[in-house]
């Protein structure tokens, strides 16, 4: 028995390239005349809902939310020292969107801490805002899902802890 079918009705569950979903069931189709089991997730704030088939679940990287121990850990990398290289941008930029991709609250979090300014620190290019607003979002989405908060009181408290690391 696979991984996938661990997941039932209501599950929140984390798509690399999505982030949090919840799963709406498990449905049979059919495709080129073979039956097909998919499992079908909404993701509520993109208004999208992915069918991924249920043999090819683990491969796609669906998985369970994190356990609070990793969330701990995701929130450690945030409160930990921005290391930022000295590297082109674009090459960066592809570096940070591959963390962000592969729904690893760790790797989130390392751009969230990476790309936060605070009020005394020099403005940010609108390409950094946007990758800097996507993982955050991404981060805050699974961390108010792990503790049971709304997303706009996880926003908050991710913020709080970047400019608590940053003074």
């Amino acid at each position: 028995m696979s991984k996938a079918m661990t997941f039932t009705k209501g599950d929140h569950v984390v798509y690399p390239t999505h982030g949090v979903g919840k799963v709406q069931g498990i449905e049979e189709t059919e495709v080129a005349g073979e039956k097909l089991e998919l499992i079908i997730i909404e993701f509520d704030k993109d208004r999208m809902i992915l069918r991924v088939p249920v043999a090819k679940a683990a491969n796609s990287g669906l998985r369970s939310l994190s356990s609070p121990d990793i969330m701990k850990d995701a929130l450690k990398t945030l409160k930990g020292k921005s290391r930022v290289r000295r590297t082109m941008w674009s090459r960066r930029a592809q570096e940070y969107e591959a963390k962000i991709n592969s729904g690893d609250p760790i790797a989130i979090a390392e751009v969230v801490r990476d790309l936060f300014r605070n009020a005394n620190q020099p403005d940010q290019s609108y390409s950094e805002r946007q990758l800097y607003q996507a993982a955050l979002d991404r981060l805050a989405r699974e961390f108010a899902a792990v503790e049971e908060l709304r997303e706009e009181e996880a926003i908050e408290k991710l913020e709080t802890m970047l400019e608590k690391a940053a003074a």
